[in-house]
């Protein structure tokens, strides 16, 4: 074997060597970066849930201690503080049959057996998005970039913050994201919608007020294919009381983008603002009948003791829940996990007391 030979060997080895070290090096960053993320986001649910916890696990914690047994005027009882919580009629119907059905089956007969299973309960109602995976580190499939996202919702749901914070959180991941302000309608919606994108450091596509919103649409995507951007976000009105026109609207959209790109819009977010309870189901099968809806994005977590509709949601709509806002600030749009949401909704450092009284 000659000199230079295996002088190549030598070098081809140690840069497979070095590139397998880097490798190694790169995913435990990459790891400890998104336990770092998962933390912080917990933490961050955790404090906007903060009024419903009050609301539901106090409540639950003070009647399933003390040593009291299961029967049927304790069932009643969790079954109206559920309701109270926002959980709806028929979903809290089917959690309790379920803890009926569990009680009987399992023999549980202590009133603090039941908050476990009812926290699991809860958790088997919440279908995790097919997606999760990629919305939980703001990844998006090579083969649909540019990523269309449609945004609908009614006026004064969060829309407007909304797209800026998922803005924002694509930016941040490293994705090139550009802003499409098509709710021509309002006054304000184009100049709310500027203020966000700056705040995002991400291109905005705008024209005056009464344009054309597929117009609008249209341009934002030609846009993002000739300047190749990641993520485009198309903003649109939200007269849900004028459905006809709505969908039309709606329609047209979709129609001028897929001249463009056959599989636009890649997803349709609809904006729900969780202080409404029980409304904000309402606005979701309505507008399920003008726009096939691929996520929910809650907001407005943080004001309500209301947090509970986040359930009856994912259960009556078998929409999943993508996007959760706790707060105001631009990094509060967290992705929607069930299992850290549920943990962070029964999250407490007190445990159930029993009555050790003789």
């Amino acid at each position: 074997m000659s000199f230079f030979k295996k002088l190549k060997d030598k070098v081809t080895e140690s840069v497979g060597k070095v590139t397998e070290q880097v490798e190694k090096a790169s995913e435990k960053f990459t790891e400890a970066v998104k336990q770092v993320t998962t933390s912080l986001g917990f933490d961050k649910i955790k404090e906007g849930l903060t009024k419903t916890r009050s609301s539901l696990v106090d409540n639950l914690k003070s009647l399933l201690g003390a040593g009291r047994k299961i029967d049927d005027n304790l069932i009643d009882e969790i079954e109206e503080i559920l309701i109270t919580a926002d959980m709806g009629v028929d979903t809290t119907e089917k959690i309790i049959t379920s803890l009926r059905k569990r009680v009987k089956r399992e023999g549980f007969e202590n009133a603090e057996d039941l908050y476990d299973i009812l926290k699991e309960e809860i958790l088997n109602l919440l279908t995790e998005s097919p997606s999760a995976h990629n919305d939980a580190i703001y990844e998006i499939p090579e083969e649909t970039r540019p990523h269309v996202i449609l945004v609908i919702g009614v006026n004064g749901v969060g829309k407007t913050t909304t797209i800026g914070k998922l803005a924002y959180n694509y930016k941040a991941a490293g994705k090139e994201v550009i802003i499409g302000a098509a709710d021509t309608f309002r006054a304000a919606a184009n100049e709310q919608l500027e203020i966000w994108a700056q705040r995002a450091e991400v291109d905005i596509v705008q024209q005056q007020q009464g344009a054309d919103p597929a117009a609008v649409a249209y341009d934002t995507l030609k846009s993002a294919m000739s300047k190749k951007k990641d993520v485009v976000i198309i903003d649109t009105a939200g007269r849900l009381h004028n459905k006809g026109h709505l969908m039309a609207e709606l329609e047209k959209i979709n129609r001028v983008m897929k001249k463009l790109k056959e599989d636009a819009p890649n997803d349709v977010y609809l904006v729900l603002d969780a202080t409404t309870g029980q409304n904000a189901i309402q606005q979701a099968k309505e507008f399920s009948k003008v726009a096939h809806i691929s996520g929910i994005v809650l907001t407005k977590l943080d004001g309500t003791a209301k947090g509970g509709v986040v359930i009856p949601i994912a259960n009556e709509l078998s929409i999943p829940v993508r996007y959760i806002g706790v707060g105001e600030k631009i990094d509060d749009l967290q992705v929607f996990n069930p299992k850290t949401f549920v943990d962070a909704l029964f999250e407490t450092n007190e445990t159930i007391e029993e009555d050790t009284t003789e």
